[in-house]
């Protein structure tokens, strides 16, 4: 099941764009994001988001 987009950027808040996945992740890590998100994330073909839009597309896609 994919993590929710809307929810996914309050675990993101702060992350300074353009980012890599990697760094998305450690971001997220460190906020507590839960293990659910990791994985979407970690899921993505995207390997760099411009901005947190391209963040949320890519939760919307899955």
């Amino acid at each position: 099941m994919a993590f929710n987009p809307i929810e996914a950027q309050k675990y993101l808040k702060g992350m300074d764009y353009p980012a890599s996945k990697q760094d998305l992740i450690e971001h997220a890590k460190s906020n507590d994001a839960p293990q659910e998100m990791i994985d979407d994330l970690d899921a993505h073909d995207e390997d760099r988001f411009e901005n947190p839009g391209e963040v949320q597309k890519a939760f919307s896609k899955s």
